[in-house]
C-alpha cells in the first residue's frame, strides 16, 4: 500500500490542519514502521478514531512536557507505559519517535485544540486532559506552568474550568476533592449530591468513549471509579445511602 494511501486511513482528520503540518515527517515514519510489524497503529475504519486521538494525544503531551523548560524521565515514563498499557508493544517506538519530533518544535495550541474540538465529542475531550493531568503529576510535582498551560488546554477545547477542576481533583484524596470531582458545594443537599452523582456517573461512563477502542475505554474507566469513590466519600461523612 502506498504511504499516502495508508496515512489517510489510519489517521483520518488529524492527518489535516495544523496537527498534520506539525507531525510532518515523522508522521510518515511512524505509519511506514508500522506496516511493517505488528502492533502499533492499524490502517483500518474501526482504528481510525482511536488512532487520531493517540496522535492529538501526542501532540498535547508535547505541550505539556514543555511547559516548564525541561523533559523529566517520568513524564517520558508515564507515556511510554500509557502506549504500551493501551496500543501495544508496536505502538511505542513509533510514537516516541513522534514525540521527540514535537518537542523540538512550536505548538499553536489554540489552532491544534480547535482542530480537536471540532472532530471529538466533550467525552473524548475530558479523557484528553484527565491523561495530560497524568502527565503533569507523574513527578510527584505540578509546576505553576504546566498547571497554567493545562488550563489553557482546557479552555481551547471547550472544558469549563468546573469541569477541569473536577479532573484535577479526582487526583486528590480529601473531602473538599470528592466535592469539586462532583461537581457540587458542600453546602449541597444531600439529593443534590445523589443527582451530581448520577450526571457525572453518566458523563464520565467508559461507554462514552467506546468509539475509540476497548483499550482506551480502559483508561477511562479511572475517572469513573474516581466518581464512584468521590459519592461514596461524601456519603460516609454524610451519613445517608
Amino acid at each position: 500500500m502506498g504511504l499516502g494511501k495508508w496515512i489517510t486511513g489510519a489517521i483520518g482528520w488529524a492527518l489535516g490542519g495544523p496537527i498534520g503540518a506539525l507531525i510532518g515527517y515523522s508522521l510518515g515514519a511512524l505509519f511506514e514502521g508500522s506496516s511493517q510489524q505488528e502492533g502499533g497503529f492499524a490502517s483500518n475504519g474501526y482504528n481510525e478514531q482511536r488512532n487520531s486521538f493517540m496522535v492529538s494525544l501526542l501532540v498535547l503531551s508535547a505541550a505539556i512536557m514543555k511547559a516548564d523548560g525541561k523533559v523529566m524521565r517520568s513524564e517520558l515514563d508515564f507515556v511510554k507505559g500509557f502506549i504500551r498499557n493501551n496500543f501495544g508493544d508496536g505502538a511505542v517506538p513509533q510514537a516516541l519517535k513522534v514525540l521527540q519530533d514535537l518537542l523540538k518544535k512550536d505548538i499553536d495550541l489554540p489552532q491544534v485544540c480547535a482542530q480537536i474540538k471540532t472532530y471529538m465529542d466533550v467525552s473524548q475531550r475530558l479523557q484528553l486532559i484527565h491523561y495530560l493531568i497524568g502527565i503533569a503529576q507523574a513527578d510527584s510535582h505540578v509546576s505553576s506552568a504546566e498547571l497554567d498551560m493545562l488550563k489553557r488546554i482546557a479552555v481551547y477545547l471547550g472544558i469549563s474550568q468546573q469541569e477541569s477542576d473536577s479532573l484535577f481533583a479526582m487526583y486528590g484524596n480529601k473531602l473538599e476533592d470528592a466535592y469539586k470531582v462532583l461537581e457540587v458545594s458542600p453546602d449541597a443537599t444531600d439529593e443534590e449530591i445523589k443527582k451530581a452523582y448520577k450526571k457525572m456517573a453518566l458523563k464520565h461512563h467508559p461507554d462514552r468513549v467506546e468509539s475509540l477502542g476497548a483499550d482506551v475505554k480502559k483508561a477511562a474507566e479511572e475517572k469513573f471509579k474516581a466518581v464512584a469513590f468521590a459519592y461514596e466519600t461524601i456519603k460516609k461523612e454524610r451519613g445517608f445511602n
